[in-house]
């Protein structure tokens, strides 16, 4: 078997806001692996690589895919263990080979168009009335929850437009969640975390930074709003920094993206050891090209997640690749009746 990988920019059809800045391009790599007997005939993946936000996002990661490229050649195992993006790219590459090249990674009712996943709006930061509108948008659209970034307007603003969807829809019509990537202190949470529970918001993801695991636990075991962890995740490659994670903090729940929290075999260790501690988890993507999306939609719906699930549609970049994954109002759909076009892999700069 042989591999190969190729870098490719995704840019944004408009300006991507989060607490850490304002997004515009975001580089990925594709991973292919194949017979060299038959190079033409391959399966596909993503290293989803995250600047800014996954750890091996430096000068060793094209070291670290020569170095897999290079030990798949002569049948060699490469530890993966702090290079999350890049075990998710090698993973789906290989269940699209072994499952026959067609973009089919985990075969079920979903890949059969006989179920579906539903998702949640997301909600870009913008000024106080691009967020309204882009809410507004996401309602008449079919969307029956929501996730609005905060964290970077002014929290006056924020609870502002959070009051402006509860005067207009209730918990029982809306459900509200919340990420603020890390962009409150310790000094303003608690009081915000109560102002956002009392507007009958369903949960936060990473109120604080990471890396604080005793502060954050401290905000789990007072908090009025249920916590989520996200960032928290990112980095813990050994399933005793998973354990001892989930112990110390106790989240409400767990947000797995599978290019940062160890590909899907690190996925789903975090989801058998959250429901051993009765922790919730939901599965969402993190600006991936519609390869791993592909992917992830097909290993969520495969693993049985409940409710809605944070999966991006992949229409806010302007130069994706095109594959069987469709939207219709809040669910995201496998057209059973389409097939994977691997000639738009063909004019790649394939690193073999």
């Amino acid at each position: 078997m042989r591999l190969g990988f190729a870098p490719y920019l995704l840019h944004f059809k408009e300006p991507g806001g989060t607490s850490r800045g304002v997004m515009t391009e975001k580089p990925t790599f594709l991973i292919k692996v194949f017979d060299e007997n038959d190079p033409g005939h391959f399966g596909i993946g993503e290293a989803a690589v995250f600047p800014g936000l996954s750890p091996e996002a430096d000068g060793n990661y094209v070291w670290k895919l020569t170095e897999l490229l290079a030990n798949v050649a002569i049948g060699k195992q490469t530890d993966l263990t702090r290079y999350s993006s890049i075990q998710f790219g090698f993973e789906q590459a290989l269940l699209d080979y072994s499952n026959g090249c067609g973009g089919i990674y985990y075969p079920s009712s979903f890949t059969d168009g006989k179920s579906e996943i539903v998702i949640n709006g997301l909600v870009w930061m913008g000024d106080f009335d691009r967020m309204i509108q882009r809410i507004d948008d996401k309602v008449k659209a079919g969307f029956k929850c929501v996730k609005l970034k905060i964290g970077a307007i002014d929290w006056g603003k924020e609870v502002e437009m959070i009051e402006y969807i509860r005067r207009h829809y209730d918990p029982a019509q809306l459900m509200i969640r919340v990420d603020a990537n890390g962009g409150f202190s310790m000094e303003n949470s608690l009081p915000r975390l109560k102002r956002l529970a009392d507007l009958g918001v369903h949960s936060i993801e990473q109120p604080i930074a990471a890396g604080n695991p005793e502060m954050m636990a401290f905000l789990c075991s007072v908090s009025p709003l249920p916590i989520a962890l996200d960032e928290e995740l990112i980095g813990k490659g050994t399933t005793e920094e998973r354990i001892a994670t989930l112990d110390l903090i106790k989240p409400a729940y767990i947000i797995l993206k599978p290019a940062l929290c160890g590909g899907f075999s690190g996925g789903e260790e975090w989801i058998s050891l959250a429901e051993d501690r009765g922790t919730g988890w939901w599965i969402t993507s993190a600006l991936e090209s519609n390869v791993g999306l592909n992917a992830i939609a097909q290993w969520t719906a495969y693993i049985g997640a409940k409710g809605p699930q944070g999966l991006g549609t992949g229409g806010v970049f302007t130069d994706n690749f095109v594959t069987p994954i469709r939207l219709e109002s809040d669910r995201l759909k496998f057209s059973s009746s389409e097939s994977l076009d691997y000639s738009q892999f063909a004019d790649l700069k394939w690193h073999l």
